[in-house]
């Protein structure tokens, strides 16, 4: 067999080991659903690892969108995400037509989820502060260094991606951005694909399928001993994670029997979004294209005082907003506020139904 790929299966094989945790729920959903998660996140590595990968020729990539599949750490049904692979040693151009969803937002990382499961931030930019054009164009340069004008989104020496989201309200009816990005000062020639260097492509790969894998369970394993609570862990260590600075985290862990509800009461800030998202152990989404898992600002139904219950349940229990537990006894959850002037903490209780 061919050193390189007997070397590739070998690694990921030990990725595997993840699913034996102690804290792992041994059911057969969770199980299978562990299975395709690292599918999922090999998907996603290679993509980005193997494919992509020099930084004079960049692309935007979206590994994590509705046809991918790709689901990681918390996603948000309601975003598109994608990335380039970049180097703080150049200068780039981005260049987008705005579309009509209503929140997109840039930043430059130091993805290093292949070393420690972290993707540090090194700038951030928003759509609203970029000039767009009667046709919708806008552009802005991505460099360590400021340019002399226009709009800007600082990188740092080590930056390696630049990460963009763009969130809808209503995916069914906006149409996100289109975005494409060009390196400005490329140097060096073309170098052909060696043994060696695909053998380096797949080793990042599988680090990367290691690392966010590693990273997200020690989430679960934060989170399983506060089950049904909700509380602040602490911004920092979603940021650290990859999170976006104009959002408030709350993260953590349900479980529920199937004649039992977890009912969550919130006041609702001023913000230009909100979403709460119900999850798998794994940390991903449930099944939103086919059942409701979540809701945003754009679809829940607020109380007569602008308060808003939440029901997570197997069933509808017929008030509030109610959150399908689509088969799962278990698994984790999100909630955020995007851009808020306040970040109430909600309160919660299981109940039986």
């Amino acid at each position: 067999m061919n050193a390189v790929w007997e070397k590739f299966c070998a690694d990921l094989l030990d990725v595997g080991k993840v699913l034996e945790d102690e804290i792992v729920p041994q059911d057969p959903l969770t199980q299978a659903e562990g299975i395709r998660y690292l599918s999922r996140l090999l998907r996603y590595g290679t993509i980005n690892c193997v494919e992509y990968t020099d930084p004079r020729w960049p692309q935007f990539s979206s590994a994590p969108n509705p046809n991918m599949m790709t689901k990681i750490g918390a996603d948000n049904p309601d975003n598109v995400y994608m990335r380039a692979n970049i180097s703080g040693k150049y200068n780039y151009r981005i260049i987008g037509t705005r579309g009509t969803v209503p929140l997109i937002t840039f930043g430059s990382r130091v993805n290093r989820y292949h070393i420690d499961g972290t993707m540090l931030q090194t700038g951030d930019l928003h759509i609203h502060d970029l000039e767009v054009d009667e046709n919708g164009r806008f552009e802005f340069i991505a460099s360590v260094d400021k340019p002399a004008e226009g709009a800007w989104l600082p990188l740092a020496p080590d930056s390696n991606l630049i990460s963009v989201r763009q969130t809808h309200q209503d995916r069914r009816n906006e149409v996100i951005g289109d975005l494409t990005i060009e390196c400005l000062n490329p140097d060096g020639e073309f170098v052909p694909l060696s043994p060696e260097e695909i053998g380096e492509r797949l080793t990042k790969s599988v680090g990367i399928v290691k690392g966010m894998a590693e990273t997200f369970l020690e989430w679960s394993r934060k989170f399983q001993p506060h089950t049904n609570e909700i509380f602040d862990w602490g911004q920092d260590y979603f940021q650290d994670a990859g999170g976006d600075p104009t959002i408030f985290y709350f993260h953590g862990y349900w479980k529920l029997a199937e004649d039992e509800a977890w009912v969550i009461e919130t006041e609702v800030p001023n913000c230009e979004y909100f979403n709460f998202v119900l999850q798998n152990f794994w940390v991903e989404s449930l099944d939103y294209n086919r059942t409701n898992i979540y809701i945003n600002n754009h679809t829940a139904k607020l109380n007569d005082d602008g308060t808003m219950t939440i029901v997570v349940a197997a069933k509808d229990p017929g008030y509030g907003n109610w959150i399908d537990t689509d088969s799962h006894a278990e698994g984790t959850w999100a909630l955020r506020w995007i851009k808020a002037d306040s970040h109430p903490i909600p309160t919660s209780k299981v109940v039986k139904i």
